[in-house]
C-alpha cells in the first residue's frame, strides 16, 4: 500500500509539472509549500527547452555498429545492478533521484559545494526539459548525471517500445544539456528486468541501485534520515536520497547534518571511476 501511494504520488507530481513551463512550475512548487490554494487555471507557461519527440536513432541502435564520436563503448550486460562500487576506498557514494526540482535541487547543490562534495543525480528527462540550467549547473560543478527515465514509470510493466522511449529520450536530453551522455542508469522504484539491463548497456550505461535507502520520500524526519546514512556506512556503499518527486526539506536538513559527520567517522565521498 505504501509503495502504491508513493508511485501514484510521484506520477501525479510529474504529470502536473509536465503541463507547465519552468516559470509556472516554480510558482506552483512555491505555492504548495506555502499552503496557498490551488489556482483555478494554471498560469501561462514560460519558455521550455525544445525536446525531440523521439530519441535519436543511434540511441536506440547503438550495438549495430558505428557509435557516434565520444559515445561510450557498450559495457557488458549485467543481470543485477550495483549496490556498492569497488575501488573507491573508504568512501560512500551519495545519489539523488527524481530531479531536477527548482526548490530543493539548488539547496542540495549549495550544501555539496560548501563541503566540496560530489554526488550523482539521477534525473527524469521530463524534469530536465523544464529545468535544464539546474542540470547544467550540477554537471559544471563536477556531479555525475544519470538516467532515471523520462516520466518515472515502472519499466517492467511497460512495452519494449515505451521502455526504449523512456530511456533513450532521457539519454538524449542529458547529452544535449550537459554535453556528455550518461554513463549510469537507475530504474524507477528499483524495478528492473532483463530488457532494461540489455537496453541500458546498449546505451552505454551501467545499472546502479543502492545499498542504503534513506526512505526520505516517506518524510520520516531529518533525524531518521541522518541515522540511516550513518548506520549504513561502509566502503563503496551507495546511498539513495531524493531531490525531486515531492517535498524534500527533510532531505536538505539531513544532508546538512550528516555531511560534516562523515569525515569524523573516517569516511569520504566518491564518484564511480570512468
Amino acid at each position: 500500500m505504501k509503495n502504491d501511494k508513493r508511485i501514484h504520488g510521484r506520477r501525479g507530481a510529474l504529470r502536473l509539472v509536465a503541463g507547465l513551463g519552468a516559470a509556472a512550475a516554480t510558482g506552483l512548487v512555491a505555492a504548495c509549500q506555502a499552503g496557498a490554494p490551488e489556482q483555478t487555471a494554471p498560469p501561462a507557461a514560460g519558455p521550455r527547452a525544445a525536446v525531440p519527440r523521439n530519441p535519436a536513432a543511434y540511441r536506440l541502435q547503438p550495438m549495430a555498429g558505428g557509435l557516434p564520436p565520444g559515445h561510450r563503448e557498450a559495457p557488458p550486460v549485467r543481470k543485477e545492478p550495483f549496490l556498492e562500487l569497488p575501488d573507491v576506498g573508504r568512501s560512500v557514494v551519495l545519489t539523488f533521484d527524481d530531479g531536477p526540482e527548482p526548490t530543493y535541487t539548488p539547496q542540495i547543490l549549495d550544501i555539496l559545494r560548501a563541503h566540496d562534495v560530489r554526488a550523482m543525480f539521477f534525473v527524469c528527462g521530463e524534469m530536465v526539459s523544464y529545468f535544464p540550467d539546474l542540470v547544467r549547473r550540477a554537471a559544471d560543478e563536477g556531479h555525475l548525471i544519470g538516467n532515471h527515465t523520462w516520466t518515472h514509470p515502472e519499466l517492467p510493466k511497460q512495452s519494449r517500445a515505451k521502455t526504449k522511449d523512456e530511456m533513450g529520450r532521457t539519454s538524449e536530453i542529458i547529452e544535449r544539456t550537459t554535453g556528455s551522455a550518461p554513463r549510469w542508469f537507475r530504474a524507477p522504484y528499483g524495478s528492473w528486468n532483463a530488457y532494461t539491463y540489455q537496453l541500458g548497456a546498449g546505451l552505454g550505461m551501467e545499472p546502479l541501485a543502492w545499498y542504503v535507502d534513506t526512505m526520505d520520500w516517506s518524510e520520516p524526519g531529518a533525524g531518521k534520515i541522518v541515522r540511516s546514512v550513518l548506520d549504513g556506512l561502509g566502503p563503496g556503499r551507495v546511498v539513495l536520497s531524493h531531490d525531486g518527486g515531492g517535498v524534500r526539506g527533510q532531505t536538505v536538513a539531513a544532508l546538512r547534518r550528516y555531511l560534516p559527520e562523515l569525515p569524523r567517522r573516517g569516511y569520504a565521498t566518491a564518484l564511480p571511476h570512468p
